[in-house]
């Protein structure tokens, strides 16, 4: 339990809190620092609603999508708001989101750095900001709000209820460390070198899914929604279903592609095992356990939550290995495939995720197929219910695979593997740039200038 005794005449009048948890938060001890309001340029909410995942509309940003310190791309579009608040919302390079409510506490705060213009804009649970470039540049004080002290002065002034809140006027109240122009400049080319890597790994990512829809004469294939087509009652009859969406014809437009590929064709049935068996967490043991939010758009795990068995969701039941494929069940999730690396050797997932590995793929062509059109729209053909949206196991296993060559499937894996390794390097600078920024603040900028130099060139070599 956390004790401190503080006189009335030490309450801060422009801040004025008087909960005790604001005085007993952890906090950074800095010789000079801003407080928000000082450094900020420009800051804006929004009112962005009426999210669907038709595509319809202009693309919204969600904290879901949020990829490291970077805005990520939108899964859902709205078309409930004008050409000029498109206009007037859209990200630039520069600005920053930040998440302003969250049942999950340790999400509130949680920032991103729009690191180009992007045709984006944000749904209402996140504020905008963009600082003053000569007080502190947006990738220095994104890496701050990241750091362990960022993240100390963001918990002491949000607001707990039943939803925590950190508001656009409570990070005006916080504070941000002065920071010399030589450091922020070389904390940015940091950020913006680890956004490149990034990038190269959603290239090498995407020239492995278009090696897949090239093998299978698919390259130029887009799925078209169609307002009305006609069904026969025995095709409903069969297929006991009766929702239209079940027969829109683009899901028999690549099912028949699929089946007409010349190296033959099965059911995932047939090709996956598929690990279904839930196990009970011991209690006093800690489990590694992944969620939605932890997996990134290339199919990595980057991410996960470590809690003893007695404090993890009741769903965390599923045991992964290496080289399992994990897949969303959930329909506003599907594109959430991810592919099980040997650091997250038996975590946890939820059981909304089916945990499957094949003797007739290997792990990177099973990922990139169920990513790929091929296996996504056959994944939302399938899903039915009403309160949650998902597919069950049985049309789960009704799913139709092409049965790749082995050549084309090593292909696969190399640009897999590499777009793995461009992401984690992309990841262990942010790292570099956060720890530099927090030795800054503990020591001083001339040790954390060293200290970077000294890592940064052994990355290099």
């Amino acid at each position: 339990m956390k004790v401190s005794i503080v006189n009335h005449s030490q309450i801060d009048k422009k801040v004025f809190r008087l909960e005790a948890e604001f005085y007993t938060s952890a906090i950074f001890t800095s010789g000079e620092y801003f407080t928000g309001d000082q450094i900020i340029e420009s800051s804006e909410y929004n009112s962005i609603y009426g999210l669907n995942d038709k595509g319809i509309g202009y693309p919204v940003l969600r904290m879901n999508e949020f990829d490291s310190l970077f805005t990520g791309k939108p899964k859902l579009h709205s078309d409930k708001f004008s050409t000029d608040d498109f206009l007037s919302y859209a990200l630039k390079k520069g600005d920053i989101l930040i998440c302003r409510t969250n049942g999950n506490p340790k999400l509130v705060g949680k920032s991103a750095l729009a690191a180009r213009d992007y045709p984006y804009v944000y749904e209402s649970h996140l504020f905008k900001i963009r600082p003053i470039d000569n007080l502190i540049n947006s990738a220095t004080l994104v890496v701050f709000l990241n750091t362990e002290y960022g993240k100390m002065e963001i918990e002491k002034f949000s607001m707990q209820g039943n939803q925590a809140n950190f508001s656009l006027a409570k990070f005006k109240e916080m504070r941000i460390p002065k920071l010399a122009e030589k450091f922020n400049n070389s904390i940015e080319e940091l950020v913006f070198s680890s956004f490149n890597h990034l990038k190269s790994s959603e290239d090498n990512y995407s020239q492995a899914q278009n090696i897949l829809l090239s093998e299978l004469g698919l390259t130029n294939w887009q799925p078209k929604h169609q307002l009305t087509f006609v069904k026969n009652y025995s095709d409903t009859k069969e297929a006991e279903r009766i929702d239209a969406e079940y027969f829109q014809p683009k899901y028999e437009e690549i099912e028949k592609a699929i089946k007409s590929y010349s190296g033959g064709w099965n059911t995932l049935g047939n090709l996956v095992n598929i690990k279904d068996k839930n196990i009970n967490p011991a209690d006093e043991i800690e489990y590694k356990y992944i969620e939605l939010s932890n997996i990134a758009s290339n199919g990595e795990v980057t991410d996960c939550m470590i809690e003893q068995g007695l404090s993890l969701p009741s769903r965390a039941r599923r045991k992964v290995s290496t080289k399992d494929v994990i897949v969303s069940s959930i329909e506003g999730s599907l594109p959430s495939i991810a592919l099980v690396q040997k650091e997250y050797n038996k975590a946890l997932c939820s059981t909304g995720f089916y945990v499957i590995n094949s003797k007739s793929f290997n792990s990177e062509t099973l990922l990139v197929l169920l990513k790929s059109p091929v296996g996504q729209l056959q994944l939302k053909k399938g899903c039915n219910g009403t309160i949650l949206t998902a597919i069950n196991k049985d049309e789960f296993k009704k799913v139709v695979l092409p049965i790749i060559d082995d050549e084309t499937q090593s292909q696969i894996q190399q640009k897999i593997t590499e777009s793995f390794k461009l992401r984690k390097l992309s990841k262990h600078l942010l790292e570099c740039a956060k720890r530099a920024v927090e030795i800054a603040i503990e020591q001083d900028e001339d040790t954390a200038v060293k200290w970077l130099k000294h890592k940064t060139e052994k990355i290099q070599t």
